[in-house]
C-alpha cells in the first residue's frame, strides 16, 4: 500500500487545509509533502504513522543516527514552505535534528551533517549545512516543544521557530528540491509534524501576508521604461479598442472625444453587434441568428461550427423557457427571460494565448436549413408525419448515456435558481421572471412548447449526424450537443450534473465568439490587444511558477485589474 494510500480518511479533511495555504500548487505536476516517507527512511526509524515517528535503535553514538525523509520535495510554486515537528519525547539524550535534505543524502546522518543536507539540532542549538561542524544558531529543544522550519523561494533562505518564534535566518542560497527531514539518535524520541493539516504554532499565514504586500509594492513601484515614452498613448489605444470591440458605443465616443482617438467603425455597426450580443445574453438565440442572417449575410453559413454551437445554445435555452421559440406558449407573467448584467466580464475565462476558433468550410447547406421552427409544425416533421415520440427517444437515448457516463463538469451543477442580476431590454422589450416557473418545468411547463423542443431536437441531431457522416463535427461541438441533450435525462435538470448549462454566465461565451467571428468578417481582429495582453500575461505568469520563481506565487492578475 502507497503512503499516501495509508492516511486515514480523517486526514482527508485536512487535505483541503494544506491546499489553501497554497493555492498555486498544481499537485498533478508537483506534489506538496504531506506524509513521512514509509520506504524513505533508516532502519532505526519506527514509522508510526504519516505524521509520528521514533527511534527504535541501540543509539550507541553517532553510528546509529538516522533519518527520515516525506514522500515528496518542496515545490518552488509555494513560493514558502513551514512545516512544524512537536517533540513528543527528547527520549534518552534528545539528539533531535530537524530540517531539509535533498534526495540520496546518506539517512544513516542527522540533517545537516552531509552535503545538501541542512539541519537544527535540539541537543546543542547549533545549526549544520553540508558540514559535521556545527554553528551556534538558536536555543535548545526539548520535550513538548514545537519547532517550525521554513523556507523561503523568494530569497533563497531557511529560517526555524521555536513555539511560534521566529529564530532568524539559518541558511542562504539553498539548492532546489529539498525534502522536510528529520533526525533522530537515541532510544525513545518521538517526534510529530504538522505539514498544514493542523493549524501552526507560527504566525505563517502573517508571514505569507508580508510577503505578498512586499511584491505588491515593489510592482506598483517598478519604473516605466523610457523606451516607451508614449506609454499613455498605447493605454488610451488598449481601453479604447475594448470599448469598441464588446460595442460599448456611448462610452467609446465619450473617450474618443476625450482623448482625440477616432472611431474606425460607424456608431450604427456597434450598435448592431450591441444588439446581438443583448439577445444572447438574455437567451434569446433564434432572434440573435435571424438579426446576424439579416446584418450579416453569408456569415453564419461560412461558419457552421459557430453556427451549430448557436444552435446547441438554444436548445439549452428552449429548455429553460427562455428562448423565442418556445415563450409564444408561456403566459405573459412568465415569459420574461432571465437577464444577466450586460457587462459580462470578459476576461473571465481567458485561459491562455491564441486566436478565435478556426473557420472550416464544407456543409454549409446543410447547417442553413436549419432554420427557426415555424409555429405550424408544433412538433411534427417538416413531411407532415409525427416525430414526438422519435425525437424523445433519440434525444433521451444520447442524454440517457452521458447521465450513465457521468459529467467532468459535474462539480458546476446550479442549484436550481435562476440568478437575475438585474434586468435588459432588446427593442424596448422588457418584462418580468417567473423563478419558481422556469427552474422546475421544462419549456416553462407548456406541452406545445415542450414539442417544440423535441422537434428542434430531432433537427439538431439529424445535423450532427451529417456533419458527423462529413468529417465535420468536432469533438468540442459534439460534447456540447451531449451535454444540452443530457439536460432531458433528470427530473430536474437545474439540479442535475449538467444543469451548469442552463447557468446564464453560459451565455457570455458564445456571445463573445459571435462578436467575435463579427468583427474578423469586417477584417477586425477577433480579440481585443487588451484580452491578447492580459492572456499572455497570465500565461507568463504559470510559467515563472514553474521554473520556480517564489514571487510569482503572491502574484494574482485579479488583484491588480479588479476582475474575477
Amino acid at each position: 500500500m502507497s503512503d499516501d494510500k495509508k492516511q486515514s480518511s480523517s486526514e482527508a479533511v485536512s487535505f483541503d487545509r494544506i491546499k489553501s495555504i497554497y493555492p498555486h500548487v498544481d499537485e498533478e505536476e508537483t506534489a506538496l509533502p504531506r506524509a513521512w516517507s514509509s520506504k524513505d527512511k533508516h532502519t532505526h526509524i519506527k514509522w508510526i504513522d504519516s505524521y509520528r515517528v521514533e527511534f527504535k535503535g541501540q543509539g550507541n553514538g553517532h553510528k546509529d543516527a538516522s533519518s527520515i525523509r516525506t514522500t515528496h520535495p518542496i515545490p518552488s510554486s509555494c513560493g514558502i514552505y513551514y512545516f512544524e515537528i512537536k517533540i513528543i519525547s527528547k527520549g534518552r539524550e534528545g539528539y533531535i535534528g530537524i530540517g531539509l535534505t535533498q534526495k540520496g543524502v546518506n539517512l544513516n546522518r542527522l540533517p545537516g551533517w552531509e552535503k545538501h543536507s541542512y539541519g537544527y539540532h535540539g541537543d546543542d542549538g547549533f545549526s549544520f549545512a553540508s558540514s559535521g561542524s556545527g554553528t551556534p544558531y538558536g536555543p535548545t529543544f526539548t520535550t513538548n516543544d514545537v519547532i517550525g522550519c521554513c523556507l523561503n523561494f523568494i530569497d533563497n533562505t531557511c529560517f526555524f521557530t521555536k513555539n511560534g518564534h521566529n529564530l532568524g535566518i539559518a541558511f542562504t542560497d539553498l539548492p532546489t528540491n529539498l525534502y522536510p527531514t528529520v533526525g533522530l539518535q537515541t532510544p525513545n524520541e518521538t517526534i510529530e509534524a504538522n505539514f498544514g493539516q493542523q493549524p501552526f504554532v507560527f504566525d505563517f499565514e502573517d508571514y505569507r501576508r508580508e510577503w505578498k504586500a512586499k511584491i505588491r509594492e515593489k510592482i506598483e513601484r517598478f519604473p516605466l521604461s523610457t523606451k516607451f515614452p508614449n506609454w499613455e498613448a498605447q493605454l488610451q489605444h488598449l481601453v479604447f479598442s475594448y470599448l469598441v470591440h464588446y460595442g460599448y458605443c456611448s462610452t467609446a465616443d465619450a473617450f474618443a472625444g476625450s482623448t482625440g482617438l477616432s472611431l474606425k467603425e460607424e456608431l450604427n455597426s456597434m450598435r448592431n453587434r450591441l444588439k446581438i450580443q443583448k439577445l444572447i445574453l438574455a437567451g434569446r438565440i433564434s432572434e440573435s441568428i435571424e438579426l446576424t442572417n439579416s446584418l450579416y449575410p453569408g456569415l453564419l453559413e461560412n461558419n457552421f461550427q459557430l453556427l451549430f454551437r448557436l444552435k446547441c445554445r438554444q436548445f439549452v435555452e428552449m429548455i429553460s423557457g427562455q428562448d423565442s421559440e418556445v415563450r409564444p406558449f408561456r403566459s405573459p407573467r412568465s415569459s420574461a427571460r432571465s437577464s444577466p448584467s450586460m457587462s459580462p466580464v470578459h476576461f473571465s475565462h481567458l485561459r491562455s494565448s491564441g486566436g478565435s476558433s478556426p473557420v472550416v468550410s464544407g456543409s454549409h447547406s446543410a447547417v442553413a436549413s436549419l432554420q427557426p421552427i415555424s409555429e405550424e409544425t408544433n412538433g411534427e416533421s417538416r413531411n407532415g408525419s409525427s416525430c414526438q415520440d422519435k425525437v424523445e427517444d433519440e434525444v433521451m437515448e444520447e442524454g440517457r448515456d452521458h447521465s450513465e457516463n457521468g459529467s467532468e463538469d459535474g462539480d458546476d451543477t446550479l442549484n436550481g435558481d435562476m440568478h437575475v442580476n438585474g434586468s435588459s431590454s432588446v427593442d424596448g422589450d422588457s418584462s418580468t421572471i417567473d423563478v419558481a416557473l422556469t427552474r422546475k418545468q421544462l419549456c416553462g411547463g407548456n406541452e406545445m412548447a415542450l414539442q417544440k423542443l423535441f422537434s428542434f431536437g430531432r433537427e439538431l441531431h439529424g445535423l450532427s449526424l451529417q456533419l458527423q457522416r462529413d468529417n465535420e463535427l468536432t469533438d468540442a461541438n459534439r460534447k456540447l450537443l451531449q451535454d444540452a441533450f443530457s439536460l432531458l435525462a433528470y427530473q430536474d435538470p437545474w439540479n442535475s450534473p449538467v444543469g451548469y448549462q442552463l447557468d446564464p454566465k453560459q451565455r457570455e461565451s458564445v456571445s463573445a465568439s459571435l462578436n467575435a467571428a463579427i468583427l474578423e468578417s469586417q477584417g477586425s481582429p477577433g480579440r481585443t490587444p487588451l484580452e491578447t495582453i492580459v492572456s499572455h500575461t497570465v500565461d507568463m505568469m504559470s510559467l515563472l511558477k514553474k521554473s520556480g520563481n517564489g514571487s510569482a506565487a503572491f502574484v494574482e492578475l485579479s488583484d491588480y485589474l479588479n476582475i474575477s
